[in-house]
């Protein structure tokens, strides 16, 4: 397996903070992933619940931090949808409150095809994802905190995730706190 640092700069893709409300903070094993300079964009799904976790978001790559308003973003000012290029791969993120039934792939393929990119990053399902569906990459990161989705779910694990880009494929490094023990999973996915 490759090492991250042989990409270069990393995309995070993170979301679904929901603190204080319903968590206190990301796990510390997080924030020490967190810290590093090869993070050159973050791609925020939204409910970031305070302005601090926006700064610390900003903090992580500065204005390339794409985040978009989440359902209990309470005055935040964010964008409903983004749109970014990253290398070869045009990248949409929305929070996916708007996608009815909640995180229903063909609805989030037709939402990238509206939007016109290769890769779309969602959340508010809490639970991390990666599909290849029609030709769009369908992304969730997850919870970042582990904090229960809409549903009343409250078994979910803390989850980000991390990309990388080279060409026409796609390098995702999952990280995922599993009863207390963090667990990363690596998936490549290629433009077809």
């Amino acid at each position: 397996m490759s090492s991250i640092t042989e990409f270069g700069s990393l995309v995070l893709l993170i979301g679904d903070f929901h603190t204080p409300t319903r968590k206190a903070d990301i796990p510390s094993e997080f924030k020490e992933l967190l810290n590093t300079d090869k993070i050159g964009m973050v791609i925020c799904t939204g409910n970031v619940g305070t302005k601090a976790v926006e700064e610390q978001l900003r903090g992580i790559a500065g204005e390339d931090c794409k985040i978009v308003q989440g359902d209990i973003d309470y005055n935040m000012d964010f964008v409903e949808t983004s749109v970014t290029q990253v290398g070869s791969f045009r990248v949409g993120v929305i929070h996916g409150h708007q996608i009815v039934p909640w995180g229903d792939q063909d609805a989030l393929c037709k939402c990238a095809g509206r939007l016109g990119v290769d890769i779309l990053v969602s959340g508010h399902t809490h639970k991390n994802s990666i599909v290849d569906l029609g030709g769009k990459f369908l992304i969730n990161p997850g919870s970042v905190t582990g904090a229960c989705n809409a549903m009343g779910e409250f078994d979910i694990n803390p989850s980000f995730m991390l990309m990388a880009i080279q060409g026409q494929s796609v390098t995702l490094y999952t990280y995922e706190q599993v009863k207390g023990e963090l667990k990363v999973s690596m998936n490549e996915l290629k433009k077809p």
